[in-house]
């Protein structure tokens, strides 16, 4: 199935205007923009036919151009990142069996995730996203965002069949009182990494946005909102921390997780 990578990326930003640009330094340190750790991450995936930087902003094009990105240049009207994803496939052209959204603030994302999201759309999924058992280090971070009146992470609620049955940018489900040493944490870190087919991109863009996906600002719940069913699948971190740079708070998170892992 031919594969396509967007790499959805805007410098307008309410929470952490610019962020594309910020520079993020690894084990060695060298500094890096987060746009570029986000594409070579992207360009790290087995059995992807491209890979795009989609922006329409000139100094995020001019930057990912200078580090070697292909780029798509995308209408200014697009709400989010699933939009920009449909505006893509419209400049490029073209059309892939698969559509994946890899989230230009999101440079900790393996390579597996995003293999494991291919299977399962290979399976007849319309539109999959990976989820992450929090381990207590996870969950933590996300209460104490919280506690602190930031917006982190996204968490996710599914059912037995793997459907989605909610996203939130609360903690979900929630937890009544500590948690038990050495037992599961029962709440799913949504990794903001997205497939879809063609056709259920273009439903999306004709969808009207819910009150839900206002409310929270989580794009994906306008497919709830309009009963497309979305495929959740578990992934294994394998020792691995995932973070995404949703705020300033982040950064030291995220250096702290390239130094770990030894990666420049």
């Amino acid at each position: 199935m031919s594969t396509l990578i967007v790499i959805p990326a805007r410098y307008k930003s309410s929470r952490y205007p610019g962020k594309p640009l910020a520079t993020l330094t690894g084990a060695g340190g060298k500094a890096m923009s987060l746009i570029e750790r986000s594409w070579r991450a992207a360009m790290a995936v087995r059995g992807v036919d491209a890979v795009t930087v989609a922006t329409d902003d000139e100094r995020i094009a001019e930057a990912a151009r200078a580090f070697g990105a292909d780029v798509t240049m995308t209408a200014e009207s697009c709400q989010n990142g699933t939009e920009r994803c449909v505006d893509a496939m419209r400049v490029r052209g073209e059309e892939p069996d698969i559509v994946v959204n890899l989230q230009g603030d999101a440079p900790l994302t393996p390579p597996w995730f995003v293999e494991e999201l291919i299977a399962a759309m290979a399976d007849g999924a319309a539109v999959a996203t990976p989820v992450l058992r929090c381990d207590a280090t996870t969950y933590t971070n996300f209460v104490e965002d919280r506690r602190a009146g930031r917006v982190g992470g996204t968490t996710a609620v599914f059912g037995a069949q793997m459907q989605a049955l909610y996203f939130s940018k609360e903690v979900i489900p929630y937890v009544g009182g500590a948690l038990q040493p050495g037992a599961p944490v029962p709440v799913f870190h949504h990794v903001g990494l997205y497939a879809y087919t063609p056709d259920a991109l273009r439903a999306y863009a004709a969808a009207t946005p819910g009150p839900l996906e206002a409310l929270e600002g989580l794009e994906q719940l306008r497919f709830l909102e309009n009963g497309v069913p979305i495929r959740c699948v578990e992934v294994d971190g394998r020792g691995r921390v995932f973070w995404e740079l949703n705020n300033p708070e982040d950064v030291p998170r995220i250096e702290a997780a390239l130094k770990a892992e030894a990666l420049d």
